[in-house]
């Protein structure tokens, strides 16, 4: 870690799609891993599965594997550990937390303030188009 650059380990993974990234929150069990391979399965990149190093950078935040050992690979209950098209690193666009459900139709605007730095936030919608939703945002963005 270079000097005044903070950093954080979190139990979360990531996937980015045309270099955005999304950090992916909840508890274990939650369904972080079956996102993942959900997005990985719609042309998504992984980062890491698990546990996520998060960094934060002069332009945002960033995040990689924080073992090498695990880099490239995801976890599928039942199945073992997969190996997935990967990425050192990417900058991150938005989290989700897979820990609350979301109540809303049309939900607010939500933030999520890691290491001084503001990351636009989802929480889990009770939808069968979540993975889908998800490909949208990052490719697009979200109407305001």
């Amino acid at each position: 870690t270079l000097p005044g650059r903070a950093e954080t380990t979190l139990h979360a993974s990531c996937i980015a799609l045309d270099g955005r990234g999304l950090l992916i929150l909840g508890p274990s069990g939650s369904g972080k891993s079956t996102l993942a391979i959900s997005l990985l399965a719609r042309g998504a990149r992984l980062v890491s599965d698990d546990q996520t190093c998060v960094i934060a950078t002069a332009t945002g935040l960033v995040a990689r594997c924080p073992t090498p050992a695990l880099a490239g690979l995801v976890e599928a209950r039942g199945l073992g550990l997969l190996r997935a098209d990967s990425l050192a690193e990417a900058a991150l666009a938005l989290a989700i937390d897979l820990g609350q459900d979301e109540p809303d139709r049309l939900p607010p605007r939500r933030s999520l303030r890691l290491l001084d730095c503001e990351l636009p936030l989802v929480l889990r919608p009770q939808s069968p188009h979540l993975a889908d939703a998800l490909v949208l945002w990052l490719r697009g963005g979200r109407q305001e």
